[in-house]
């Protein structure tokens, strides 16, 4: 009964917060849970006739068509080899703006830089696929017009050659990414207390020993959180920079299909909305294994430095 009574004083007094919960978790049930009623149609033949519910069900036929189809290793390998790469440069690069920020005195042209470098993840997919088609057009492009012919190298057809695409969609990931990472490592960083830098230099540690010895262990945290969060989302790739980008030109697909590309593919080409939802689920639970393992085992190493 005393419980009671405290949970009864408790909400009385935070009633405004709880009340403005409440939209926010309408919205969330609506987003988030409610769609998940769709995990059936991942185990079913949909037949638009019978509906959702009465359409046959297959069982795991759907997931088999997955990891069978012949593009699987492609968009697999891709995917994982992709989202390693932006996890470990994009980490480090982050981490390499985030520093030099904090190292920069001039408070105006610290906010202006922050603003600068932010812009690219505000910026729409389709304003980036332009971007990159001013640089890569092989008859009025940058790339060809300035660059390739200042070393006398032939015109380059970009959207027709798959080599080159696995550096430039790094680059543009990295450019449209790496100004929100590095503001996320930069809050932290300015948070450590000064007095550690002001005792190393009376010690006469140097700047690359304040940077390995104060800086990153105090963002070791973090450093740990986001990786373990990007982990989980290896198996997920940014559509809009893999279909848009491209142009989502064919030539191109042995180094630009990927699993969200794929699905995309699967649903707009075969009408497989079964096929689209297994591979989605796939995705999931892959991911959510993929962070309770990785977190499992920063929690064996650092339990401080764990998710959960």
């Amino acid at each position: 009964m005393r419980t009671n009574s405290k949970l009864r004083k408790r909400i009385f007094k935070c009633w405004p917060l709880y009340t403005m919960l409440i939209p926010g978790m309408i919205y969330l049930i609506i987003n988030n849970y409610l769609p998940m009623f769709g995990i059936l149609i991942a185990f079913k033949k949909i037949d638009y006739s019978l509906g959702i519910f009465k359409s046959p069900w297959v069982g795991f036929s759907n997931f088999t068509y997955l990891l069978a189809s012949n593009d699987a290793y492609i968009m697999f390998r891709n995917t994982i080899l992709y989202n390693v790469a932006f996890i470990i440069l994009g980490n480090v690069l982050a981490l390499v703006v985030a520093i030099a920020l904090d190292t920069v005195k001039n408070r105006a042209f610290r906010n202006v830089s922050q603003v600068i470098i932010l812009i690219p993840n505000l910026l729409s997919t389709i304003i980036i696929t332009y971007i990159v088609y001013a640089f890569l057009n092989e008859q009025h492009g940058f790339m060809n017009n300035t660059i390739l012919a200042a070393l006398h190298i032939d015109p380059i057809s970009w959207y027709n050659t798959p080599g080159p695409w696995p550096i430039i969609l790094t680059i543009v990931y990295l450019w449209m990414s790496i100004g929100y990472t590095s503001i996320l490592y930069y809050s932290t960083l300015i948070g450590i207390d000064k007095t550690y830098y002001e005792a190393a230099v009376v010690d006469g540690a140097s700047l690359w020993q304040q940077i390995f010895r104060i800086t990153l262990p105090c963002m070791k945290k973090t450093i740990v959180i986001l990786l373990i969060l990007a982990v989980g989302r290896i198996c997920y790739s940014d559509f809009g920079l893999f279909y848009q980008v491209p142009m989502h030109s064919g030539l191109l697909y042995p180094t630009t299909q990927t699993i969200d590309t794929f699905v995309y593919r699967a649903l707009l080409e075969q009408n497989s909305i079964g096929r689209s939802s297994a591979a989605g689920l796939f995705q999931s639970v892959l991911g959510f294994v993929l962070v309770v393992t990785t977190n499992l085992i920063v929690r064996k190493v650092d339990e401080e430095s764990s998710l959960f």
